[in-house]
């Protein structure tokens, strides 16, 4: 919860720069109400404005920590709706954990974080070392070589198991194809995509 503060002097700057002061914050990081005049007076109330991109880096700094890795956050907005968070640094290889659940984890937690309160919602996409970006370009790969041979045989093949953030790029991966449809089958962990031919499809 943002911290927030009432703070009196004698001209609103000085009152300000009191609550600035015990925040140990700039003004571009603060929401300023002026609430008036009381015994000559001026009276502020200063309520500190954290950005999504600090909430970020305060959680991924913790994290960090606790696992002694010294890495490098970086911050890129590939659209307005989405922030992407990249790690590099040494030691780093715990964040992202077996089959990558850790890093999932983090954005998930990323997420909930930066969007508790909030009307607009915004997407954080946390990576380590690029292994999302590479993960992703070989699930592509394996999704449309799937459809291809689900084409050819014409029986449904069942992919290994996945999180949920790997089957849904499969999913979108295959969302466009007119001769394929996936469905997610089984139980966590072992949860898998199934991909088969739409009914009465024609392969030519």
């Amino acid at each position: 919860m943002a911290r927030s503060v009432i703070k009196k002097a004698k001209t609103v700057e000085d009152a300000i720069a009191l609550a600035l002061e015990e925040f140990n914050i700039d003004i571009e990081n603060a929401d300023v109400e002026i609430l008036g005049n009381e015994n000559d007076l001026s009276v502020v109330k200063v309520t500190e404005h954290i950005t999504d991109e600090a909430k970020i880096k305060s959680f991924l700094d913790t994290v960090m920590s606790y696992l002694n890795a010294d890495g490098t956050v970086r911050f890129s907005y590939p659209d307005e709706e989405t922030i992407k968070v990249d790690i590099t640094g040494e030691n780093v290889s715990g964040l992202i954990g077996k089959r990558g659940d850790a890093i999932y984890a983090i954005s998930y937690l990323s997420n909930i974080l930066v969007n508790r309160d909030k009307d607009v919602y915004k997407r954080v996409i946390v990576d380590c070392e690029n292994y999302r970006a590479n993960k992703e370009k070989k699930l592509i790969d394996l999704a449309n070589s799937t459809a291809a041979r689900v084409c050819k045989y014409r029986r449904p093949i069942q992919l290994p198991p996945m999180p949920a953030a790997e089957r849904r790029i499969v999913h979108t991966a295959l969302q466009a194809n007119r001769m394929v449809e996936t469905e997610s089958f089984g139980i966590e962990p072992q949860r898998c995509v199934v991909v088969r031919l739409k009914p009465y499809t024609k392969v030519i």
